[in-house]
């Protein structure tokens, strides 16, 4: 399945019916008066957040949703049909932006969430609303109102608990295959990553869920390499992991091009919780890491990590860093008794 996470999609409600003029015709009754109904009520067009979904590739091949309109009023009294209503179906963590995509209509963070988009037109008033004392054979009625028709930007952010930061190349990807059953793709050039991952990680009985992202490079807000629309899918996490490549000629200029790049993509991704871990140590020897890491301490204010996803060295101390930053509430904790579940085909 493609991976979509940006999608534009046109919506508009349904317009009410037509009030009906009428009037009642029958043998023997000489003054039937004014029997037209009301016209239905227009269909509204809704969003829901459902679960199986992690992609927008549904919008890639449909982008008009249209709602039904109402049916117009009828004699004898009869109310015309109101107008089906349609939803879109939404993966959880969607953003609902308006035509200028900075407005949020809304943010879809849970399971079965539903928002208005558009509200359908009130149906018309039949001739029969407008009988009156001094008025007994009215001879007019209303016209149904307008649908709403918008333009509306759909954008997914995927929900993780944390996420991971770093240039290309910087074993983001092993790491995740190291520590999860996911299985990005990996190879010896940048870029290999070019839509985000996600994977269940487990340590000390408590599993969260970590979104690996493409790497960014200088100037990556500016629109270079891939860009930087990929940090919306890190927005939501409470822990950011930073890998450095280990290998680097220059660790702590690798560093600052990261946190200069979530500086200029603003909000407050730049001040989440984050955790530094010098990766590829497999490659360097005691006195490399030694100074490599002091140096990334230094710059960074706080302590570094060394592990290896090659080699499993380290990843346990650092897996317990992360967990140490998500709250509870969103740890899934493994019960002693509970027993894996069997793969059936």
């Amino acid at each position: 399945m493609k991976f979509l996470d940006l999608a534009k999609v046109y919506i508009r409600s349904g317009a009410g019916g037509n009030g009906c003029v009428s009037f009642r015709r029958e043998k023997f009754i000489e003054f039937g008066g004014p029997d037209g109904g009301d016209g239905g009520r227009g269909g509204d067009v809704w969003a829901e957040a459902v679960e199986g979904l992690n992609t927008l590739i549904d919008f890639r091949y449909q982008q008009h949703f249209f709602a039904k309109n109402g049916q117009g009023g009828m004699g004898r009294q009869r109310t015309g049909k109101d107008g089906d209503d349609i939803v879109l179906r939404v993966p959880v963590g969607t953003e609902i932006l308006d035509e200028d995509e900075e407005t949020v209509i809304a943010d879809m963070t849970e399971t079965g969430q539903r928002v208005l988009l558009a509200r359908g037109g009130n149906g018309g008033f039949g001739n029969l609303h407008f009988k009156t004392s001094t008025n007994q054979a009215p001879r007019r009625a209303n016209p149904g109102q307008e649908g709403v028709e918008r333009t509306i930007w759909l954008r997914l952010k995927l929900i993780a608990d944390a996420g991971l930061l770093g240039l290309p190349n910087a074993g983001k990807s092993t790491f995740l295959a190291a520590t999860s059953n996911a299985r990005p793709k990996i190879a010896d050039y940048p870029f290999t990553t070019l839509v985000p991952n996600l994977g269940v990680v487990g340590v000390d009985g408590a599993e969260f869920v970590v979104a690996d992202i493409p790497g960014l490079i200088e100037g990556a807000h500016e629109g270079r390499g891939l860009g930087d629309l990929f940090l919306g899918h890190v927005e939501r996490c409470a822990v950011l992991l930073h890998l450095v490549d280990g290998t680097a000629e220059d660790v702590v200029e690798d560093y600052e091009t990261i946190i200069h790049e979530l500086e200029a993509y603003g909000g407050e991704l730049a001040e989440k919780p984050r955790i530094t871990a010098l990766n590829k140590i497999d490659a360097l020897d005691d006195e490399e890491q030694a100074e490599k890491r002091a140096a990334l301490e230094a710059a960074s204010g706080g302590p570094v990590f060394l592990m290896s996803g090659v080699s499993g060295e380290g990843l346990t101390e650092v897996l317990r860093a992360v967990r140490a930053q998500i709250s509870e509430d969103r740890l899934r904790h493994k019960s002693q008794d509970e027993e894996p579940e069997t793969w059936h085909p």
